[in-house]
């Protein structure tokens, strides 16, 4: 026996109010997005749910892909059947006959309150029919069961789920606007775009190369991580590559080796700012983690922040590089991160960098040379790349 839909919880966006329904079609927008490869499902959008008509396909295969769908709270594989308690005890033993697990639970609810029994009476009957008419050795379980099959009786039909499947909970990608992430190709700048992503933020990320001093397995990992990160959204994300050489070496020309690290993130700052406006970017997103390296002190940050006036969010600011990491591992990003391309900032570290740097110390620097030109030649000058399912690389990946 094989689901034939998928119902759809939402979890937070029930909490809109009048919001709520701009919500919950984002929800759907986005969902019939990353389930656009699955061309034979229909979809239903009620005040509560969504229901996915599978019409054949693979129910497992639709299932592992809604797991990355922000604003889901939980998701059941369901049967729909006729409103006839005969035909949801037939289907309920089927659920639990084929599941491995030895504990079970029914929990009914009557949208249709004309229905003659109440929900305890139709809880018992149900696993009074399954303990006669399967072959294991079954109990229930009120607290913890194994298999847990909830009915929901509506006015004309029934619906018999499979066990709850939690989903990425958050709210639709998109819904909050739109930021633009410095993507490093690092460890944390993949994790904040996830963090992000799943508070409603829809992003286009920025990423500075600068060869010949990167190379282009530099660049073919950040453009895999943009690949995985796609599978979180509405199925595709832009990639901005800055040519950064030119400007990063007029840094180290013009200033003090102990302050390169920290004019150069104010150009980088710069340029974001400048890009984001030309985008429609509200904010600036980066992996910036307080204390984790010279740049990411309170210091630091303040005198490289004081350059723009953008807001910044930094969602693993507060995280340890132990939760970063498991994160990254969780959503797919790790395997790539870790590959030994560096990038533009690591290949550069100074020595000796400020920890305490003074935007006085900063700004008689940045008066050595014109940087205004450089910054916006950067930005002029950039690549725009699109990542979707037709990425070279796709094909390749196993995620999820």
């Amino acid at each position: 026996m094989q689901a034939n839909h998928i119902i759809v919880r939402f979890g937070e966006l029930t909490t809109k109010g009048k919001n709520r329904k701009t919500f919950t079609r984002k929800l759907l927008k986005n969902t019939k997005e990353i389930l656009k490869p699955f061309d034979k499902l229909a979809y239903e959008l009620t005040y509560d749910h969504i229901f996915i008509l599978l019409n054949g396909e693979d129910p497992q295969a639709v299932a592992e892909k809604l797991k990355t769908v922000f604003g889901i709270h939980s998701f059941s594989l369901c049967y729909k059947v006729e409103h006839d308690l005969e035909a949801v005890k037939e289907v309920a033993a089927q659920i639990i006959n084929q599941d491995a697990g030895k504990t079970f639970k029914i929990e009914t609810k009557r949208n249709d309150k004309s229905f003659p029994m109440t929900s305890i009476e139709m809880n018992k009957a149900i696993a009074g029919y399954v303990f006669h008419h399967t072959d294991k050795d079954l109990k229930v379980d009120v607290h913890h069961p194994e298999i847990l099959v909830k009915v929901e009786f509506r006015k004309d039909y029934a619906y018999v789920m499979d066990n709850v499947v939690m989903g990425a909970g958050g709210y639709p990608v998109g819904i909050g606007g739109k930021a633009l992430l410095m993507l490093s190709g690092g460890i944390d700048s993949p994790v904040a775009a996830y963090l992000t992503m799943k508070r409603g933020v829809d992003l286009e990320m920025i990423h500075y190369a600068s060869p010949p001093y990167t190379n282009d397995l530099a660049r073919e990992k950040v453009l895999d991580l943009v690949n995985v990160l796609r599978h979180y959204t509405h199925g595709k994300m832009t990639v901005h590559i800055i040519p950064f050489t030119k400007l990063q070496l007029s840094v180290y020309d013009h200033c003090d080796e102990s302050y390169a690290m920290t004019v150069m993130r104010r150009m980088m700052y710069r340029i974001a700012e400048g890009l984001a406006q030309e985008i429609g970017a509200k904010a600036i997103v980066n992996g910036e983690s307080i204390g984790q390296v010279a740049s990411q002190t309170l210091d630091s940050m303040n005198t490289i922040n004081a350059v723009i006036t953008t807001p910044v969010i930094r969602p693993v600011a507060c995280l340890d590089k132990l939760e970063i990491i498991k994160i990254a591992e969780k959503i797919g990003t790790y395997d790539i991160s870790i590959r030994p391309f560096e990038d533009c900032c690591t290949i550069f570290t100074p020595h000796n960098p400020a920890t305490k740097p003074k935007i006085y110390r900063c700004e008689e620097y940045e008066k050595n040379w014109d940087f205004a030109s450089q910054v916006a030649d950067c930005i002029k000058n950039r690549e725009t790349i699109v990542i979707d399912e037709n990425y070279k690389n796709d094909d390749e990946l196993d995620l999820f």
